[in-house]
């Protein structure tokens, strides 16, 4: 299992490995583009390190976040946080950009993408029963639930496509711009974001960055019911790395109860799929795999994202 590694020297040693990037060039990882047919699951951590390269400060935010989140862990009993019948409650806004009628989408389909949150953050989504026996002691109920505060809905006839560069998140870049981020999980859906031939389905901004730019965005395609493309990106919004740690073998996801995997999966994998001499935990949301084969969170990623609610925690205005 994967050693608990929570000091500012790891964040600061994943973010130093950050290359130089101009506003033309992301430098989102190679992992996360396939090829032209597929789809590109996530672009959070491209995105993080282009913003780290403009704003360096991110890294100190993350660095006592971090710190933070160890501390919440090993000393759970002397936090408390208010709770709305047994749980937290995130209003969502949502901000719909289309330029075509299909692309702006219904209050239906939105409802359907929270509920499927609903679902996947409480133990209720349907693929539980799959989850293999190794894995199922250490299943994790979150404990959120989602509702949607607004939805704004802006025209932009001119855009035909967006960069994971944050642009969607101004209006006056053709955007909209961020609700009220201490107290909203502010969602952008936009038409399409191409990249080096493939799909980027959505992507993230972890707890430490800049409040005008907090929330997650995701492409039109890939929201509803069925989709776990939100799942996985509020995931990142609420402090979780990729499963397998975005490395190989031996690179930690700051979580102990995660098996090590020395790359994403893909497709629906049949157990056991080894990798790092373990079974890889490919049913984990925060994998590449396949929507209708992702079913879990863990323990030690519930404690991660029950730090950022604590008191002293980045999102602890949400649980007031």
């Amino acid at each position: 299992m994967r050693k608990l590694i929570l000091s500012a020297l790891a964040v600061t040693v994943l973010l130093a490995s950050c290359k130089n990037a101009s506003e033309g060039d992301l430098n989102i990882q190679e992992t996360a583009v396939l090829a032209p047919q597929m789809k590109a699951p996530c672009a959070t951590m491209g995105v993080l390190e282009a913003n780290v390269l403009h704003d360096p400060s991110i890294r100190e935010r993350m660095a006592k976040i971090e710190k933070h989140t160890k501390d919440f862990i090993e000393n759970k009993d002397k936090y408390q946080r208010k709770l709305v019948n047994g749980k937290i409650v995130i209003p969502i806004v949502f901000h719909v950009i289309y330029r075509s009628a299909s692309e702006n989408l219904s209050l239906s389909t939105l409802q359907a993408q929270v509920d499927a949150l609903n679902a996947d953050f409480n133990m209720q989504n349907p693929g539980r029963n799959t989850i293999p026996a190794e894995f199922a002691g250490v299943e994790a109920n979150i404990g959120i639930s989602f509702e949607i505060q607004q939805v704004i809905r802006v025209q932009n006839s001119k855009k035909r496509s967006w960069r994971p560069d944050d642009k969607m998140k101004y209006t006056s870049q053709g955007g909209s711009d961020v609700v009220n981020p201490q107290e909203y999980l502010n969602i952008w859906v936009v038409n399409q974001m191409p990249y080096r031939g493939g799909q980027i389905l959505g992507y993230a901004q972890f707890p430490g960055g800049s409040w005008a730019t907090d929330g997650v965005v995701l492409g039109a395609n890939f929201v509803g019911g069925s989709d776990r493309t939100a799942t996985h990106e509020v995931g990142h919004w609420l402090n979780l790395r990729h499963i397998w740690g975005d490395g190989g073998c031996g690179v930690d996801d700051f979580v102990a109860d995660t098996p090590e995997s020395d790359a994403p999966n893909r497709g629906c994998p049949t157990y056991p799929d080894v990798s790092c001499g373990s079974a890889d935990m490919t049913m984990n949301f925060m994998d590449y795999t396949s929507d209708s084969c992702l079913n879990m969170f863990t323990l030690g990623q519930k404690a991660r994202m029950d730090a950022v609610f604590a008191p002293g925690g980045f999102r602890a205005s949400m649980a007031d």
